[in-house]
């Protein structure tokens, strides 16, 4: 059998990937499929799925690791479980892919390309849309990407994309305390305040047509719980944030 294309680099620069999952029976075996051309170092989290989910993944299982548990608790939740699962397997950086479709896999090189490169940084994918980015979406990044320069006096143009690269090893046990979408964001900010360097990375993304989209972003409800983040984000930036941004440059000269 061929070696995937990436295996040996993602290797020697301990990368593997996290996929969260949560009812995309649909397109998580090609999303699958399509990662394992790129590299077997897969891990993906259940997150609760009632669909044929487990179903699918008991297939793979001689080939990826898979965790499960049984009651959804959302992204932030299953980001968490991934992300000590990878460094339990001796994992240093964790790339975070989605199952349902928006994301290719043959970016993962450039991701790698920029671990090799920007060794110890998050690398946050930057969207060239395959398919037109649905007016929601775009009215939450540019909400997003307003918010997080406010915050860590940091400029970046798709804050809302969850195809990146978490340095773990520098992350030193950070995990979200946010269970659900607004995590990503916690994350990202946390990061900024730690003083790791975010470095944006072109990636494609596809945006099927509407009726065939799938999605669990409840637009109330996390819309009001990310609302709630960078209001909180807004006072800790004070507080703490920016205080620590400066140690940390300090500390580096």
């Amino acid at each position: 059998m061929t070696e995937p294309v990436l295996q040996t680099r993602m290797e020697a620069e301990h990368i593997c990937v996290v996929m969260p999952t949560y009812n995309n029976c649909g397109t998580l075996a090609g999303v699958i499929d399509d990662v394992l051309c790129y590299t077997t170092s897969l891990i993906v989290v259940n997150d609760g799925s009632t669909d044929q989910t487990a179903e699918i993944l008991e297939t793979y299982s001689n080939r990826i690791t898979i965790v499960s548990y049984p009651v959804n608790r959302g992204k932030g939740f299953a980001l968490k479980r991934g992300f000590s699962a990878a460094v339990e397997s001796g994992y240093h950086a964790a790339i975070t892919l989605d199952s349902d479709g928006q994301h290719f896999a043959r970016d993962l090189e450039r991701f790698v390309e920029m671990a090799e490169q920007y060794p110890d940084s998050l690398l946050m994918g930057q969207r060239t849309t395959e398919g037109s980015m649905p007016s929601k979406n775009s009215f939450a990044n540019k909400f997003s990407n307003f918010w997080f320069t406010l915050q860590t006096a940091k400029k970046l143009n798709d804050t809302q994309n969850g195809f990146r690269l978490y340095p773990l090893k520098v992350m030193k046990g950070m995990r979200p305390y946010s269970y659900r979408y607004e995590a990503e964001l916690e994350l990202l900010v946390r990061s900024a305040w730690k003083g790791i360097p975010i470095y944006p990375v072109p990636v494609h993304v596809y945006y099927a047509p509407e009726g065939e989209r799938v999605t669990h972003f409840r637009p109330g409800k996390d819309f009001f719980r990310i609302s709630l983040l960078n209001t909180l984000f807004v006072f800790l930036a004070v507080l703490y944030g920016y205080p620590s941004m400066l140690w940390h440059k300090i500390m580096d000269n």
